[in-house]
């Protein structure tokens, strides 16, 4: 009998042998030296690791496949342009061993459903198309025509063309995002949920709202010469490591950082930089001066207790606020003055969580500097009011007028490496009508102007059978969506299931009634084509636009690239009503990127630009103070604190990554910034929290979760006592994902609230 979706879908219950050690208080160094030569020489060959180093990140290179950290402009380090996660996602990327029709004649389904998430990823690269039939056991081999004919066929059966859902990871160029969008579209809806619904869609809502702009205003020169960046609700060692550098040397310059976040973080507590040796041997650079141990979701309450002691220093003293600024460019000032006025500051700093003489300390620093940028991740945007998270920052950057000047602005980190890029092109399941229009005009048919499916309603119609066919463009979708479960029933009511990926990972084992996987080229392989070995492009958190151009030989002779993918797949979907001619835009990108210049504003001369060593900028209105919004201003608005209460037995829980791990990949069971080793079923604890509920150190517990009446449970897993405040606790993801109710989402942005998930704990 075969093995439930649902179980499926869970990430197995046994464990490793934990280990626990103290947490560092540095990081990188030699530690990370060694550990990226022990991944590069246990899954890389010698001569590809250093292809690899020699041109990742580098001009004329290739992009690396992990976070959208932007590289410098100028000269860039030989040494510095990677970091040790990057390796470990190469290292995953390149790796030495293949599989194909004999491995999954060897695996069933089931049977690769049992693997852990870090074993499925290391079975090897994809290296052929595979299908696994109607009641099979096993994927089997199937050609490309075949494997595009088979999707076509599906498609063309739908009732409506929004009975398919297109789902896009951010590792996707711009050139195959832009066909697979056009596809879409041409097929005829706006179906398009992306990993943005998941990460930043509060950031890209609030700013938009505020700014006129859903990205962020900075550069790296800037972070260089802010005088404060704040850095909240990210741990940037683990998932943006590169970012470090640029904390060093805004430290080296001058400048003050303030670190705020549940958990103290060795990234931004020292930072041994591995490209210079005097640091290496003498230990590192001091990067926060100020941490601040929030509770979970304690961001609008902090920053609105700083906003109450300035406004009250500005209407005593004057010269706080940036008035010239606020009076040119803002609007809403009087009616957020008012709202602010209604707030106590006592009741706000004690639902921070934060001890009066920190706030003192983050007071003193905001007060006495205007070049402030801050940065934030998915620490901010995962939470039901995320998108006031975001509008409460903008609210302070507006009264310091530090917005669209040298060294300050907004930040918002991206993940993947180019999931902003993917949105630029039309990645967007709300996309806004003068795009339609260009796409219209363009290529002659009429787009869908009816909001698509986001991840969240896409999981509920699949569920509710209102949608049937899926397909992934990359990421690991069952392992990245809240409520696992429900997600997992939701794929297998589907006819079919199709993902486009590089290596084997649990989606391709939660399937639709058929499934399929079709491999593709890395970022790192070269892709081959009529016209020579192409180049693309991606656009990372920065607003910049750059050139990647794969190094190694392809790992096998049946893989196809995405751009290959999307045009053969709408070839054999839309042929005989279609008025594009797919097939072309395969054979030379520089066709693609004709047409996106074209159509997509910022892009004019795209082909030209793209051969720029350094890429080139896309327009940022909020950069130069040009704020396209509602009112033509930048507008300040009104947050209220969140409003959720804790009974006493429970605890309110964030989801997050360990160091061996990048989004859903796995890389290894250490997290040794955590002094965690060989486990990732744990669950961190304050220690006072532990002994109220007589709890050991390690002792085995089960997690539940209840949200509208529905209770939800993980099972098995250990309790390590940590430094984190009271009634918070953190767990790892994926395996905590079954614990966050799909209907559990941000305001306007519908980003699941993954790092607010309200928990009980309960020993076995």
């Amino acid at each position: 009998m075969s093995t439930s979706a649902e179980d499926k879908a869970k990430t197995p219950e046994s464990f490793s042998n934990l280990k626990t050690k103290t947490p560092p208080k540095n990081s990188v160094g030699f530690t990370s030296i060694k550990v990226v030569l022990g991944h590069v020489s246990k899954y890389m060959k010698l001569g590809d690791a250093l292809k690899i180093s020699k041109n990742l990140n580098q001009k004329g290179g290739f992009d690396c496949p992990g976070c959208a950290w932007p590289d410098p402009d100028d000269e860039r380090s030989a040494l510095g342009e990677y970091c040790e996660n990057g390796m470990k996602a190469m290292a995953e990327e390149a790796q030495n061993k293949t599989i194909g029709a004999e491995f999954f004649a060897k695996n069933s389904v089931d049977e690769l459903a049992n693997l852990s998430d870090f074993e499925i990823g290391k079975s090897g690269r994809l290296s052929e198309p595979m299908y696994l039939p109607e009641r099979a056991s096993h994927y089997q081999p199937i050609s490309w025509d075949d494997a595009f004919k088979k999707v076509g066929t599906h498609l063309n059966a739908l009732n409506s063309p929004d009975e398919a859902v297109f789902y896009t990871s951010g590792r996707t160029t711009n050139e195959a995002a832009f066909l697979y969008q056009l596809f879409v579209r041409e097929f005829g809806t706006s179906n398009l949920p992306d990993c943005s619904n998941m990460c930043h869609e509060a950031s890209g809502s609030a700013l938009t709202e505020t700014l006129g702009i859903g990205k962020g205003s900075v550069t790296l020169d800037d972070l260089y010469k802010a005088e404060v960046v704040m850095v909240i609700g990210q741990n940037p060692a683990t998932n943006h490591p590169r970012m470090l550098t640029a904390l060093e040397k805004c430290k080296n310059n001058g400048g003050r950082i303030i670190a705020i976040n549940p958990l103290p973080e060795a990234g931004l507590i020292k930072f041994t930089n591995p490209q210079n040796p005097l640091k290496l041997l003498t230990g590192g650079t001091k990067l926060a001066d100020v941490f601040v141990p929030i509770t979970i979701n304690g961001d609008v309450a902090f920053i609105k207790a700083l906003l109450i002691k300035l406004l009250e220093k500005e209407e005593k003293e004057g010269g706080v606020f940036d008035t010239d600024f606020i009076n040119e460019f803002t609007h809403g000032y009087d009616a957020f003055v008012s709202d602010l006025k209604t707030y106590n500051f006592e009741i706000c700093l004690e639902a921070s969580g934060v001890s009066k003489a920190i706030f003192d300390d983050v007071y003193d620093l905001i007060l006495n500097n205007n070049k402030i940028i801050i940065c934030w991740a998915m620490g901010l945007t995962q939470h039901q009011n995320a998108v006031d998270n975001i509008r409460e920052l903008v609210n302070l950057l507006l009264l310091k007028g530090s917005i669209g000047k040298e060294g300050a602005g907004t930040c918002p980190v991206r993940g993947h490496s180019n999931v902003q890029g993917d949105r630029t092109v039309g990645i967007w399941e709300s996309a806004p009508q003068i795009f339609l229009d260009k796409i219209e005009n363009k290529y002659g048919f009429k787009p869908s102007t009816k909001h698509g499916y986001s991840v969240i309603d896409a999981i509920k119609a699949m569920y509710g059978k209102k949608a049937k066919v899926f397909f992934g463009m990359g990421g690991n979708f069952i392992s990245a969506v809240p409520d696992t479960l429900y997600a997992a029933q939701a794929l297998a009511n589907c006819n079919l299931t199709v993902h486009v990926s590089t290596k084997l990972n649990r989606s391709h084992l939660v399937t639709g009634k058929e499934a399929l996987i079709l491999p593709c080229l890395g970022r790192s392989e070269k892709d081959y084509q009529k016209s020579g070995v192409q180049l693309q492009s991606v656009e990372n958190s920065m607003g910049i636009v750059s050139s990647t151009k794969g190094v190694l030989e392809p790992c096998s002779e049946k893989l196809i690239s995405e751009v290959a993918v999307v045009c053969g797949i709408a070839h054999a979907t839309l042929q005989g009503r279609t008025k594009i001619n797919w097939l072309q835009y395969k054979d030379n990108y520089d066709l693609v990127r004709n047409d996106i210049a074209e159509v997509v504003d910022g892009f004019t001369d795209f082909n030209t630009k793209l051969k720029q060593p350094s890429g080139f900028y896309l327009p940022n209105g909020a950069r130069v103070r040009e704020f396209k919004t509602k009112t033509g201003k930048a507008n300040f608005s009104l947050n209220k604190l969140p409003d959720w209460k804790l009974k006493d037995e429970e605890l309110i829980m964030m989801t997050i990554r360990s160091h061996d791990q990048f989004n859903t990949t796995i890389y290894g069971l250490n997290d040794r910034y955590r002094g965690i080793y060989n486990e990732r079923r744990i669950i961190f604890m304050n220690r006072d929290d532990m002994a109220i509920r007589g709890l050991k150190e390690q002792q085995v517990v089960n997690l539940k979760s209840e949200f509208n009446g529905v209770v939800r449970e993980a099972h098995n897993f250990k309790v390590v006592g940590y430094d984190i405040p009271k009634n918070c606790c953190a767990t790892y993801f994926p395996e905590t994902n079954v614990l966050v109710p799909l209907d559990s989402f941000a305001h306007t942005a519908k980003t699941p609230a993954s790092k607010s998930v309200i928990v009980t704990v309960e020993a076995i």
